[in-house]
């Protein structure tokens, strides 16, 4: 599955953005997905994942994410969205989104837990 992540850019501190994830001429309708996001000199970090019907969605710990990120999917478009929101400059990053068959528990929090990666798509936020 080739996924391709879209939607990055600059913004100021307070905007937001809509990142969309995509699988060009192919139905990713069976895979769960995931956003991952990766600042300069720092782990991959979990922000948030839905399941295959998208009755299911999860967000990472971070204190970073909690109410201002929100995943949906439509499976009719092929398309996973997350609308990020009050974005602050720690929200800097390079954003990942991953597809897995059969993730669970923990797996679906770290990124070992996902087959297919997209390459990524640069967020920037200025302050």
């Amino acid at each position: 599955v080739q996924l391709q992540a879209s939607g990055g850019g600059l913004v100021q501190a307070g905007g937001s953005l809509s990142l969309s994830c995509t699988a060009p001429g192919y139905a990713f309708s069976n895979y769960g997905i995931g956003w991952f996001r990766q600042a300069p000199g720092k782990e991959r970090e979990f922000v948030a994942g839905i399941n295959w019907s998208g009755d299911n969605t999860y967000y990472g710990d971070s204190d970073f994410v909690k109410g201002r990120f929100t995943i949906s999917r439509d499976n009719a478009k092929n398309t996973v969205l997350l609308q990020m929101s009050s974005l602050k400059p720690e929200d800097t990053a390079v954003y990942y989104c991953a597809a897995t068959l059969a993730c669970s528990g923990y797996g679906c929090y770290a990124d070992w837990g996902y087959e297919h990666w997209g390459q990524g798509t640069q967020v920037t936020v200025s302050s």
